[in-house]
């Protein structure tokens, strides 16, 4: 079949693990690049051998014949971007957070619905090999009905010395973390209802919130505690692992440090090593965010081709985005927040 032709929008700090990912990927490459920066432009043009490159991302949608376009810039520019996109009629995966409000996020989703493209927000912590396995055992029945879970990322790994610009937000880690939590939550345990929050700044040398703690009730009545923290000082570093715990109402699972994970079930106990594969390309311990930036785009490859709705859609994603809002606002006032109100 004919390979599907992507342009990729933004060179910076992550994009090269999305671009290693569109390389391996069956069925879809990266044929054009575009960044505002020359230099960055040249050296990953360079190292991808990526000839077509542009500095205006409208200019290569005008000149370029894509199939998709794979947006990895700074959320300011995002709902600017996806609307350019959806204007040439060109199928999206954007990087997260989706937008700066879930208006603005609305209007992209019905942008790329009138333009009749598929949008994807590249929500790509469910897809690590981990998160995955859990999910599969949920599925499986072998621990009955979950009624209790946590989701857990508590590290103190200094994120600003390669980000520093994660530093200087009012907002920090709900919308760059915590967002991908909440969507293994609700990917594990389904839509939610009610979200309460509490958060704090512990790093005084920072703009934003480094710890949150949330309790979520699932429509389907599990309730789940999300807690992301950036200054849990441990005497083994965890990081970028997501724990998890989830209590059915036949056995329990346990997803512990080091890719440990426990099914106490109708089975019987086992215990197994679910670490994820270090990809040729992929550095330690960042390995296993980057199996599932490869793995994510494989699923929007895969989707395009066959005609399906993504996953992690635009209109999905917007549940998840969701409770970011509700996260901040209930940090803010001290209550509860019911997410129908801010999903109408």
């Amino acid at each position: 079949m004919k390979e599907l032709r992507g342009g990729l929008i933004g060179c910076g700090y992550f994009a090269v693990n999305q671009l290693h990912g569109w390389r391996d990927a069956r069925g879809a490459a990266i044929v054009a690049i575009c960044d505002r920066d020359p230099e960055r432009l040249r050296i990953v043009g360079d190292q991808f051998g990526i000839e077509r490159r542009y500095a205006d991302a409208a200019e290569m949608l005008r000149t370029e014949s894509l199939d998709f376009v794979d947006i990895a810039t700074t959320v300011q520019t995002h709902r600017q971007l996806v609307e350019l996109a959806a204007s040439h009629r060109v199928p999206v995966i954007c990087q997260k957070p989706f937008a700066l409000s879930l208006s603005d996020a609305r209007a992209m989703v019905a942008a790329c619905e009138k333009a009749g493209v598929p949008l994807m927000v590249h929500e790509n912590f469910r897809w690590q090999s981990p998160i995955q396995a859990v999910k599969r055992i949920i599925e499986a029945g072998d621990i009955g009905t979950p009624f209790f879970g946590r989701i857990s990322f508590r590290s103190g790994y200094d994120v600003f010395s390669g980000q520093p610009y994660l530093a200087t937000g009012k907002r920090f880690i709900i919308e760059d973390l915590g967002i991908h939590i909440l969507d293994i939550a609700r990917f594990l345990l389904g839509d939610v209802e009610t979200l309460t929050a509490r958060t704090r700044r512990v790093n005084p040398h920072i703009a934003g919130e480094d710890v949150a703690t949330m309790l979520l009730q699932h429509e389907d009545g599990a309730a789940s505690v999300v807690d992301c923290s950036y200054a849990t000082r441990l005497p083994v570093e965890p990081f970028p692992e997501t724990l998890v715990e989830i209590d059915g109402d036949e056995g329990t699972i346990r997803l512990g440090q080091g890719y440990r994970l426990q099914v106490h079930g109708r089975g019987g106990t086992v215990t197994r090593d679910v670490s994820p594969p270090l990809l040729p390309w992929a550095s330690r311990p960042w390995h296993n965010i980057q199996e599932s930036v490869a793995l994510i785009e494989q699923h929007w490859s895969d989707c395009l081709r066959d005609g399906r709705e993504p996953e992690t859609s635009g209109a999905d994603n917007l549940k998840t985005f969701a409770l970011v809002e509700a996260a901040y606002k209930s940090a803010a006032d001290g209550n509860t927040v019911r997410l129908r109100e801010l999903l109408g």
